[in-house]
């Protein structure tokens, strides 16, 4: 009778026990390749080309964040270290989950956008900080989040997700109107906080993806043309006693400064002089870690946060500068490049989006640290200190991800 007298499948004795404590013995012949198999399936699911420069901007950020904590009381490098962790987790369940699920879920998108922003007014959990009632209190924790950042991204999953209904090409002014329409909600309700910086990034953003997704070139124009006039519009009557302040007496402030810095010597204009001193004084390599005398003497206010590319440039130099801007253009091509390699229009819109999210907080807050832009409170993605922003910063780097792993399924 051909039985097995060990009754354990043809392992053996051996083999049980190897396999019991995890040797390589008692395995079936087929278990080593479908690790390996496992592991390149791994691999392939994963979009290197952006992974590499985004994880090598976390830890460039970091480093940056521990050298300003050995100055600076408030940069709180474990709540720093802990915000890119639970990034991480972010990004992998985000990478795993099929994001096209949500492209017929507009109406669920909408009412998370208008919770995220209608949150930091609810009593009991609203946190004010710097003017701005922007955050919320988490319970139990006793730890605070900023819900405009989540907010970011939600609003480029709604966007992509109206505008690709139209497969390309908005065709009757009436849609066009529409996605205007529907973008101004979110922008609006964060101005209620008031965030005059993450409503920009929305508005860039989901302006971003309505161009890409097929709006007529002269209804673009007319749009900035209407844009531009309202912003003046605003900016007049704040000015102007007797009339309607729309603006917040710093928001004006600023917009002054970045016209004449000496209009304002000891508040906003001296930040931007500190900055542009930080960012002078580092040289071609820098004063070195720990040594930012603007930052660490405490001249320049908000170097951990809004000011973190000047404590960069004054610690690293021009070279370290270089550095982080070549991390950044690594992972905007390699994005851009997936984004002309899928199908699905839902799929390019919501990388157009995320690109553009990066490439506007970049351009703002390296601007301001420079005097080429006004100053605005936008974080530098994986570089600024706040729990927040790096979280979705890294949630973003999971949709990325997940576009590339789910990219040869039927859309």
């Amino acid at each position: 009778m051909a039985t097995n007298e060990s009754g354990l499948g043809g392992l053996g004795f051996g083999g049980v026990v190897s396999s019991l404590f995890g040797g390589d013995a008692g395995k079936r012949p087929g278990a080593a390749h479908t690790r390996v198999r496992g592991r390149r399936n791994l691999i392939a699911d994963l979009y290197l080309p952006a992974l590499i420069p985004a994880l090598l901007l976390l830890a460039y950020g970091l480093v940056v964040i521990w050298s300003a904590s050995l100055s600076i009381e408030d940069a709180n490098f474990p709540r720093q270290v802990l915000g890119g962790a639970i990034g991480l987790a972010c990004a992998a369940v985000i990478w795993r989950y099929d994001y096209r699920n949500l492209a017929n879920m507009t109406t669920a998108l909408l009412v998370i956008d208008v919770v995220l922003m209608l949150l930091p007014h609810v009593p009991g959990l609203s946190y004010s900080a710097k003017g701005m009632t922007g955050w919320i209190k988490i319970p139990i924790i006793n730890q605070t989040f900023q819900p405009s950042e989540l907010a970011k991204l939600v609003t480029i999953f709604l966007m992509a997700a109206l505008t690709a209904q139209y497969n390309g090409k908005i065709k009757t002014l009436r849609d066009y109107i529409k996605l205007c329409a529907m973008l101004c909600v979110p922008f609006i309700l964060i101005l209620t906080q008031p965030d005059l910086g993450t409503g920009l990034i929305v508005l860039v953003v989901g302006a971003s993806i309505i161009i890409c997704g097929g709006a007529k070139r002269s209804w673009v124009l007319v749009t900035l043309v209407i844009i531009v006039l309202g912003a003046t519009v605003v900016v007049v009557s704040s000015m102007t006693d007797g009339l309607p302040h729309i603006l917040k007496e710093y928001q004006l402030k600023r917009l002054i400064v970045f016209v004449d810095p000496s209009v304002d010597p000891t508040g906003d204009g001296y930040n931007l002089q500190q900055a542009e001193i930080a960012v002078g004084s580092g040289g071609f390599f820098g004063k070195g870690i720990g040594n930012a005398t603007q930052a660490g003497q405490g001249f320049l206010p908000e170097a951990h946060t809004d000011f973190v590319f000047a404590l960069l440039a004054e610690e690293f130099g021009f070279l370290g500068a270089i550095v982080l801007l070549a991390l950044f253009g690594w992972l905007f091509f390699s994005t851009i490049r997936l984004a002309m390699k899928v199908e699905s229009p839902f799929s390019k819109l919501i990388l157009v989006g995320v690109v553009t999210m990066w490439a506007f907080q970049l351009l703002e807050n390296v601007g301001m640290c420079i005097g080429i832009m006004p100053i605005t409170g936008i974080p530098l993605p994986f570089i600024s200190y706040g729990s927040s922003s790096m979280v979705v910063q890294l949630a973003s780097v999971g949709v990325v991800q997940s576009v590339w792993k789910h990219r040869t399924k039927s859309a």
